[in-house]
């Protein structure tokens, strides 16, 4: 039996099992165990892929390869490390009186539920199936937005249900366009599958190929939190629960993402050209560019952190249409230092924000004074998520450059004015969060902050010396991806 079928059977089977147990106390506790057995289950499904290469599964319909069972492994970790975190943190919004036991259940189904959505759309081979689960990704995720009922929180699970709605309606649209092109050249019943479309894709009609990915990237792109789409992310960030934010940063943008370049791949099959590449640059680029200056303008904390994910994602999208070994390597490093160090943060954001009862960047002070690890982890979150040294985003981030100077030289300084005027904006406001005076009523609270120090060592020994199995991974990774550019 493969390892696949434990992966996604642990969460399908874990929805039920949460939605009906009794004791809420017990709920965080099962979420970890089955987060636990899902990571678990995701190493062996990467032994067998390194050990075998490349595999199908169940006809076709599933298939896995280097690319995609690194972000497996990647989804189940961050999903299990939350999850640790999210067990005392969610039970003590309930016992406070922010949540009630029912939506407290309802906050460990759907967590298991984005967890399938998530490995779903990693491990799928067909087209369509892969749409259908990011927008179950969706609808998962529109619950968790608004579990907590403030008017503020439905508004934004509104405006992420609309907007991400729109986006997910062009991918649709382009999805039927592949259709449409693979039923051209007479594959059948396969034609939605990638592996058969990429097998194909010097047949396919270069003209639906483009038009297609132009539907493709606004709608997927409006999941990674592109511009002009992005708005829906900095409220879902602030008005959900913190936990959420934590996946939401780390993991679904890093999913969406992944479509977006499994398309592109196809397109450059298709086309010859680097014309999806150059889209991906230009929506990249513009997204990172805006949110570094949006980051000088925010109030709310998780908000701040919310426009340094569009930040980081559009460099990512940028790298990956940049196309070529270095720049492929660079931004699958770099999709897995963001979303160590950014689900890091978050857990120090949330406890920020239970220690000071609020969210406001004025009112949160002195934390090293207050609660010094609660003040460190967000400090070194922060000097890590900025680009520092020897931190694992510096390294990702001057991959990028090179790559950028080797093949485009005149956009370096914009990346360079972009990267500089996001670490002012980051630090403008986090230094006196850190280092301010203490206000009255700020206390020091019960916190889980080990998944932040484990992450964090990771960033930072993945900034010093990349593992050699994980250096390993990026190569077969990129060979995957870059193999396909015609750059």
């Amino acid at each position: 039996m493969t390892a696949l079928y434990p992966v996604l059977g642990i969460p399908l089977l874990g929805m039920p099992l949460l939605a009906l147990l009794g004791s809420i106390d017990k709920a965080g506790k099962v979420n970890v165990y089955l987060n636990g057995a899902g990571f678990l289950a995701s190493l062996w499904l990467a032994i067998e892929v390194f050990n075998n290469g490349p595999m199908t599964v169940a006809a076709g319909e599933f298939r896995i390869d280097a690319f995609n069972v690194y972000l497996v492994v990647l989804t189940t970790f961050v999903g299990l490390t939350t999850a640790i975190f999210s067990a005392p943190y969610m039970l003590n919004e309930t016992r406070h009186g922010r949540l009630t036991p029912n939506r407290l259940r309802l906050y460990h189904t759907m967590y298991q539920g984005f967890m399938l959505a998530m490995l779903v759309v990693l491990t799928t081979n067909n087209m369509g199936v892969l749409w259908v689960a990011m927008e179950g990704a969706t609808l998962a995720t529109v619950l968790l937005v608004s579990l907590y009922r403030t008017p503020e929180s439905v508004e934004a699970a509104w405006k992420y249900f609309i907007l991400c709605g729109v986006g997910i309606a062009q991918a649709l649209f382009g999805t039927v366009l592949l259709y449409f092109a693979a039923g051209q050249i007479g594959t059948g019943g396969l034609g939605m599958q990638w592996s058969v479309l990429f097998e194909h894709a010097a047949e396919l009609n270069p003209t639906v190929l483009g038009i297609a990915f132009v539907f493709l990237l606004v709608g997927y792109g409006t999941k990674i939190g592109l511009v002009p789409l992005h708005n829906w992310l900095p409220d879902a960030h602030s008005e959900g629960p913190t936990p959420m934010s934590a996946i939401l940063s780390g993991l679904l943008l890093n999913d969406a993402l992944y479509a977006v370049v499994r398309c592109k791949m196809l397109v450059d099959g298709s086309t010859g050209t680097h014309m999806a590449g150059y889209l991906m640059m230009g929506f990249g680029l513009l997204s990172f560019l805006v949110a570094a200056l949006f980051l000088h303008r925010q109030r709310d904390i998780k908000r701040l952190f919310s426009y340094s994910s569009i930040e980081h994602m559009g460099m990512m999208t940028f790298a990956f249409g940049l196309g070529g070994p270095l720049a492929t390597f660079a931004a699958l490093m770099h999709m897995t230092m963001h979303s160590l160090t950014k689900s890091a943060i978050f857990v120090t954001v949330g406890h920020a924000a239970q220690l000071a009862k609020t969210q406001q960047l004025e009112k949160i002070r002195g934390l090293i004074k207050t609660q010094p690890a609660i003040g460190w982890g967000l400090l070194i979150g922060t000097a890590a998520i900025a680009g520092f040294p020897p931190f694992g985003v510096f390294t990702s981030e001057f991959l990028v450059l090179t790559a950028t100077m080797q093949q485009f030289p005149w956009l370096t300084p914009l990346l360079l004015i972009g990267i500089g005027i996001a670490f002012a904006g980051l630090f403008r406001y986090i230094q006196p969060v850190v280092y301010g005076a203490v206000p009255e009523g700020q206390h020091p609270i019960s916190a889980n902050l080990w998944p932040v120090a484990v992450h964090l060592i990771l960033v930072l020994w993945m900034g010093l010396s990349i593992p050699g199995v994980l250096s390993n991974w990026f190569d077969q990774a990129t060979q995957t991806i870059a193999g396909s550019s015609p750059l």
